[in-house]
């Protein structure tokens, strides 16, 4: 059980004061505690095009999509927080995880999904914190071959949610997201043996 682990952590999100920022470093610490390597990144960083095949049998792979793609590979899990815009994921998050799935010479197909285990969570204004979101995510990242922990986290009326930083008012909610990130470290280490 000392094995190292590395995970990945990121937001569905570009926008700066973002809720699900905040719910991913929470959850990310929780990794943290239980000893991960803990990466959170930002999508604002990698700035891809919309996928476009013709963009790509022209221009190869974006090289924003070719240092997302080494974040990946890096890393053996994955925590993902994503906001719910109508009902689904962001387009953001979805058109990274497109570009990110296309095959590359040498590699086998998904390379950067295959064997990942990620946790996923949700922050929004609603009532339901971005449940139906999570349910195309889940979707999604269970058909590239990542294994997708049942547990999950959304967090309701997240405008009123956070306190400072990324704490969250209630403290059972607090500790719930801190346990989500660590459950993720426990499982990536007992599927690596």
């Amino acid at each position: 059980m000392n094995r190292s682990c590395r995970i990945l952590a990121l937001a569905g999100s570009t926008r700066q004061e973002s809720y699900n920022r905040r719910l991913v470093r929470l959850a990310a610490e929780g990794a943290r505690e239980a000893g991960a390597e803990t990466t959170v990144i930002d999508l604002r960083d990698y700035p891809l095009p919309l996928f476009d095949e013709d963009l790509e049998a022209r221009e190869g792979l974006p090289e924003a999509a070719r240092q997302l793609r080494a974040a990946f590979q890096a890393h053996d899990g994955l925590l993902i927080a994503s906001p719910e815009y109508n009902s689904s994921l962001p387009a953001v998050l979805k058109n990274a995880i497109d570009w990110l799935s296309r095959p590359q010479p040498g590699e086998a197909p998904l390379a950067c999904f295959n064997g990942k285990v990620a946790a996923i969570l949700s922050a929004s204004p609603g009532a339901l914190g971005g449940l139906r979101g999570l349910v195309h995510l889940r979707a999604i990242l269970s058909n590239i071959n990542v294994l997708v922990l049942p547990e999950q986290i959304a967090v309701p009326r997240a405008h009123e949610a956070f306190a400072d930083g990324n704490r969250l008012r209630d403290e059972a909610q607090h500790r719930a997201v801190l346990r989500l990130g660590a459950r993720l470290v426990e499982v990536v280490r007992r599927l690596a043996g």
